[in-house]
């Protein structure tokens, strides 16, 4: 696993404070950018307007620390778009990801699930994320369609697809808020086993579905 950007730049980052200030720039100062060179290119131009500082208490001792915050900014984000530039395990962009799990539905049902696309969880929170998911997803699905025309020799048109990402308010909780409505329905109670059920049963209990009698 490779050290962070800070970290590699020399940032005095105390170690016991790392993930909690991680989480803290992650949700304050960072954003998603739609074009990286061009980011790095404002950065260098303009330093001063783009670096951020991040001031901390260290947990062992109260003392105080600051640590700059620049390409980081973009650079976290970055990694859901351009996972090679961290590593050579994982290569497979979050757009394409999507798109895979889109084309593998049944085909009748992809348009609107393209079009249907909702954001869930902290990570989408950054600035302009859901246009550039929307904007590297659209390329991905104009490329295949205008393969499809291209196959044909131009005679028959594929018919565009949109492309459209939902952001909303609750995003960040969505997960807690859907389970919670879900547990406030009385249908939900039907479908749960109780804790004297697993004690009774042990962990097997978790593969019987109660409302249709069967295993998962």
């Amino acid at each position: 696993m490779k050290s962070c950007p800070l970290q590699e730049r020399g940032e005095k980052m105390p170690p016991e404070d790392s993930f909690e200030a991680a989480r803290k720039v992650k949700e304050m100062y960072c954003y998603t950018c739609s074009d990286i060179v061009k980011e790095f290119n404002k950065h260098d131009k303009e330093p001063a307007k783009f670096i951020k500082q991040w001031r901390g208490i260290r947990l062992k001792t109260g003392a105080p620390y600051a640590c700059d915050i620049g390409y980081e900014r973009f650079l976290g984000p970055e990694v859901l778009f351009s996972p090679e530039i961290y590593t050579s395990d994982y290569i497979t962009p979050l757009p394409a990801l999507i798109d895979k799990c889109i084309q593998s539905a049944p085909i009748d049902t992809r348009r609107a699930l393209y079009k249907n696309i909702v954001l869930s969880g902290g990570s989408t929170m950054f600035k302009d994320f859901h246009r550039r998911l929307q904007r590297d997803l659209k390329k991905i699905v104009d490329a295949r369609v205008q393969a499809a025309t291209a196959h044909h020799g131009g005679d028959i048109k594929a018919k565009p697809v949109e492309v459209h990402v939902v952001s909303h308010p609750i995003q960040r909780f969505a997960v807690w808020f859907g389970g919670s409505v879900l547990a406030s329905t009385p249908e939900f109670f039907e479908a749960c086993h109780t804790k004297a059920e697993y004690e009774e049963h042990g962990a097997s209990i978790c593969r019987v579905n109660p409302v249709f009698k069967g295993m998962y």
